[in-house]
């Protein structure tokens, strides 16, 4: 029987944040297993040897957060390449830039259309304003009724129907109102204060957050085969809440990637770093990774994104599928989670939630705070 203090599930951005927090503040030893071959979870990085750029395994992650504490702590394990980012859509053959806004206007529209669209925008709604097309269709202006079912076509309902799987009325309806126009010009795909990417890579930000004695790594290694020969005071859980329970409520839907990854004999593929495809191929968007830390190479490896459902032991869960019946059954194991004790469901997947970096961060520390300090 191995004994450990504290035992984390998961080697992700949760998982590292408790366990560097337990070992450096508490000064208590802290058992990390994960099932994959390597730190870092979904954040995970690497430098390819043939082209010397960083590729990001499981897609694109570029950090940014409006959260100073957020912030100022992960700036303790690594320097910062500041990256604003900027994604295009290929809308009708030509690529527009996302979220759409004023600009986007003039690139798909007449000219005298979008001048009319633009001021019926900035009449009704101002400047510098995210508006969803659900509001724009309770205006009762024919115009931007037309402006909203455009973007629900154009830019959301491929994209969508591929990403899910289902189109996109089988979903929660909050998911088609929150699709945004910005009235604006401001062509970041994020407006967050702090927005950059590890300068050497998420993978070597993580390794150094478990730099510590006192934490223990054991990768390779499937906590349901080892769990048995487990004895803890503390379990800190990253892994999927309804796998913990052995399904016994059913399994929580889950959409996946699979990445498919070329290189090119070229300097640089497309004209950025993201491109989307709401209309076109069977794969939702292409990456290029160099521009991400303006990386210098004669060759460039982009990504395709293919998604599919997930399918235990052959790919990996991305995407909790977000719909009320789905919401209904994590419920039933949220619940039972509440009954045991010392036991603590965090990030992505014991969430059953899809978030952003930096509320995995947050998250992890505000767990922190509240499990340590009663």
């Amino acid at each position: 029987m191995t004994k450990c203090k504290n035992v984390i599930i998961g080697c992700g951005l949760s998982g590292a944040v408790l366990a560097e927090r337990i070992a450096t503040t508490l000064q208590e030893e802290v058992l990390v297993i994960d099932r994959r071959d390597h730190i870092g979870g979904n954040v995970f990085d690497f430098k390819d040897l043939e082209t010397n750029i960083t590729v990001h395994r499981y897609g694109p992650h570029v950090f940014h957060t409006n959260h100073k504490e957020v912030w100022d702590y992960l700036s303790r394990f690594t320097s910062w390449y500041r990256f604003m980012y900027r994604v295009k859509a290929v809308i009708d053959g030509q690529e527009v830039g996302i979220p759409f806004n004023l600009d986007s206007l003039y690139q798909v529209f007449p000219e005298k259309m979008a001048v009319c669209l633009e001021e019926k925008l900035l009449n009704r709604f101002g400047f510098n304003r995210k508006v969803p097309i659900l509001e724009l269709r309770k205006t009762q202006d024919k115009d931007l009724e037309f402006l909203a079912g455009y973007v629900y076509e154009k830019v959301f309902l491929g994209y969508t129907t591929k990403q899910w799987g289902v189109r996109p009325e089988e979903l929660e309806a909050s998911v088609s109102g929150r699709v945004p126009v910005y009235i604006g010009r401001d062509n970041r795909y994020f407006q967050d204060k702090y927005q950059a990417i590890p300068e050497q890579g998420y993978t070597e930000m993580v390794k150094r957050m478990l730099d510590n004695p006192l934490i223990e790594v054991c990768l390779n290694t499937d906590f349901k085969k080892v769990r048995d020969d487990l004895s803890y005071d503390r379990l800190f859980y990253s892994g999927a809440i309804d796998e913990y329970f052995d399904y016994e409520f059913g399994n929580l839907p889950y959409r996946s990637l699979d990445i498919v990854f070329k290189t090119y004999d070229m300097p640089f593929y497309q004209s950025g770093p993201q491109l989307n495809f709401p209309e076109n191929y069977d794969y939702t968007r292409s990456v290029e990774y160099k521009y991400y830390l303006n990386e210098k190479s004669e060759k460039t490896i982009v990504s395709y994104e293919y998604p599919c459902a997930f399918e235990p032991e052959k790919n990996e869960r991305y995407y909790p599928v977000p719909s009320e019946d789905n919401k209904a059954l994590y419920e039933k194991y949220r619940q039972k989670a509440s009954g045991l004790k010392n036991v603590y469901f965090i990030g992505r997947l014991g969430g059953y939630k899809y978030i952003n970096m930096d509320e995995a961060v947050a998250g992890a520390l505000k767990l922190f705070t509240e499990v340590f300090s009663s």
